[in-house]
């Protein structure tokens, strides 16, 4: 093994001992090229993580590269919801799928864009699931991507560990809260991801203050936290804070997250685009 091994077999080319992993990747098709994937993870449900995806990706499309989300949460779907995309994905030729695309260009594929209503219940069991999000990663012509950003269901449950062992991800983001952050399930996604040998980016709280708009002031609605403290504990990076603002569920409820304006999250950015 090379001194320099991340322990990411999917990117790197020395033949070693450590390559065991590398036969469970699922092959990309011919007519795809994807640079660098992304996990963005959370421990539980309802930090925003969907978000944080969109507005990664909506980033790095803002810096000049192609990007795309994978919509992972297959049976929580709100990616296309969040671009305002509605439309049906197509077939090139009966055999490869086409991703829908945003307005700017971010290529698209959501369980949602397949259904005949974007309502309809997903009701499949694991092995099922974990088999299309495969197909997505496969059977998808994804055109000359640089960045791929993987949105994964919360938890740490089949679907995490098909994303993590069938797609070539070279790091995660994970999303919490700050009542959330020292929580057992925030730790237990961690853990997985080092015990799986996925690279951690850092981490992203979302939620985590609000900014009076009469006098500027920041608030911290669940008291001051030790941040720092605990990612430190963690072996973490923190790449951003979000703010609780008005304006941002109400672009994820219209569709129009590409138009969002902050710099809340140039650093995670910053630290994606140096992979």
């Amino acid at each position: 093994m090379s001194e320099n091994c991340n322990g990411n077999c999917s990117s790197c080319s020395v033949d070693c001992e450590n390559r065991q992993q590398e036969s469970m990747i699922a092959p990309l098709n011919e007519y795809s090229r994807v640079g660098k994937v992304i996990g963005v993870v959370s421990g539980k449900g309802g930090v925003g993580k969907s978000a944080v995806t969109a507005m990664l990706a909506t980033l790095m499309s803002r810096k000049g590269y192609r990007c795309a989300v994978l919509d992972a949460d297959l049976t929580g779907p709100s990616i296309p919801k969040i671009f305002g995309v509605h439309s049906t994905v197509a077939s090139e030729d009966g055999e490869h799928l086409l991703p829908a695309k945003t307005k700017g260009g971010i290529e698209l594929m959501s369980i949602n864009l397949l259904l005949q209503s974007e309502d309809s219940p997903v009701i499949w069991r694991g092995p099922i699931i974990s088999g299309v999000i495969k197909q997505f990663w496969s059977d998808v012509i994804w055109n000359d991507i640089d960045y791929m950003f993987v949105d994964m269901p919360p938890g740490t449950g089949d679907v995490s560990l098909t994303v993590f062992q069938s797609l070539p991800i070279d790091g995660i983001v994970m999303v919490t809260t700050p009542q959330s952050l020292v929580g057992m399930i925030v730790k237990k996604s961690l853990n997985m991801a080092r015990m799986m040998n996925i690279p951690v980016l850092g981490l992203i709280e979302n939620m985590s203050y609000i900014t009076c708009p009469d006098c500027g002031k920041r608030i911290d609605l669940f008291g001051q936290q030790s941040l720092e403290q605990e990612t430190a504990d963690l072996n973490l990076q923190i790449l951003g804070r979000l703010p609780m603002d008005p304006a941002l569920p109400a672009l994820a409820d219209t569709g129009k997250m590409e138009e969002f304006q902050g710099d809340w999250l140039d650093n995670a950015a910053k630290i994606i685009e140096e992979l």
